[in-house]
């Protein structure tokens, strides 16, 4: 990957080179870092609004504390710095496009000390990065060898299950500020020139048998007992984190956090069907064969769109003229899904005109953003044969 060799860190293209001497130099909107909400970074809502989604964004703002604190304390096993952590953030927060985001991380980034100039240094931010933009744009390319390349740039197993987290969890975030502003009609200003993210090939859902793997990591620490699934952490019950808990349980905190999330009103406001669309069309769209293969499984009353899914996406435009009902949560999921910076209100009010409630709609369209997390994780941390 080309290397920007640009002075400081006033811009939201985010560098691969840096160093470590003093610049006086601003973010483009410093007091985006000072927020008291670092989830939804003090969006004007009020709080009486956002009473009925507390029991998932409680546990949001818990992980938004915790996978980006003011310091962070490095060990031979946890060496992803504060640096990277939030260089990361907002490489993701480019690719979503997202201004409130992207204005927040770079404001967090530039104080923050860089690593050395040093040429490893410099590759190790570079590959970083370039998995960051990777995984957050066209996650369905992701595979061994992209794991590979963060070990050989000394990533811990701790690390890369961390960067992963990070990925998802930005994503999610991203997706649920986009949603909120459209819902009370913020302004946003969209950044020129981003990719709509494409469907992941077709090919790669013709085997309705295929079944997740684990990828193999070093062992190099063993995961608190309460955190492995057969214990008393209920993780048997949460069928989407019953393969991943063990490997994610190396932050058994964010493992925790995460499973508060699966376990929220999400999953119980809004309609079954409704729940399976959202989840079969992101995944599709993502590449996530596993979470589609699972989603299929349990989703008995869509047999007739899991098989169109299978297909070319074409096709879905097909099936959604025979059900138009449900073509207007497959467009406003779809948007979200593909084009976080492009939703807008007009993809809700249809939704509204069908009857279902406020809470509903949001509920079900911050449940897609949450499956987009889940589909990377299993993209990036396994193998589906």
């Amino acid at each position: 990957m080309e290397q920007r060799r640009i002075e400081g860190k006033s811009h939201w293209y985010h560098e691969t080179q840096s160093s470590t001497y003093p610049q006086d130099v601003l973010p483009l909107v410093p007091e985006a870092a000072n927020v008291e909400d670092s989830f939804l970074l003090d969006m004007a809502i009020p709080e009486v609004a956002l009473l009925p989604f507390q029991s998932w964004l409680e546990p949001a703002r818990e992980l938004a504390h915790f996978l980006f604190p003011a310091d962070v304390a490095l060990n031979q096993l946890h060496t992803f710095s504060a640096y990277e952590r939030m260089s990361t953030a907002l490489t993701v927060a480019q690719v979503y496009g997202i201004q409130r985001l992207c204005n927040h991380y770079a404001a967090r980034l530039t104080p923050l000390p860089g690593p050395d100039s040093s040429r490893e240094s410099n590759h190790r931010l570079a590959q970083i990065t370039q998995y960051a933009r990777q995984l957050a744009s066209s996650p369905a390319v992701i595979n061994a060898r992209d794991r590979q390349h963060l070990d050989d740039v000394g990533l811990t197993t701790c690390d890369i299950i961390l960067i992963n987290q990070i990925i998802g969890f930005v994503g999610f975030q991203a997706r649920v500020v986009a949603i909120l502003q459209a819902y009370f009609g913020h302004p946003v200003r969209r950044i020129p020139g981003l990719d709509i993210q494409q469907y992941a090939q077709a090919s790669v859902f013709s085997n309705a048998d295929a079944q997740w793997h684990a990828a193999v990591f070093p062992v190099e620490i063993i995961p608190p007992r309460e955190s492995l699934p057969d214990s008393k952490s209920q993780n048997g019950r949460i069928p989407e984190l019953h393969a991943l808990a063990p490997m994610l349980a190396h932050s058994p905190k964010v493992l925790a956090l995460l499973r508060s999330l699966l376990a929220s009103t999400l999953c119980t406001d809004t309609q079954s069907r409704a729940l399976s669309l959202a989840a079969l069309l992101t995944s599709r769209i993502n590449g996530s064969v596993a979470c589609f293969n699972e989603q299929a499984r349990a989703a008995h009353q869509l047999t007739d769109i899991i098989t169109i899914l299978r297909l070319d996406e074409r096709e879905l435009q097909r099936w959604e003229q025979r059900h138009p009902v449900e073509r207007i949560t497959l467009q406003a999921v779809q948007w979200l899904t593909r084009a976080p910076d492009r939703f807008s209100a007009a993809l809700l009010t249809p939704l509204f005109e069908q009857g279902v409630s406020s809470e509903q709609v949001i509920n079900l369209l911050v449940w897609s953003g949450l499956c987009g997390w889940l589909n990377r994780l299993k993209i990036a941390l396994g193998e589906t044969h």
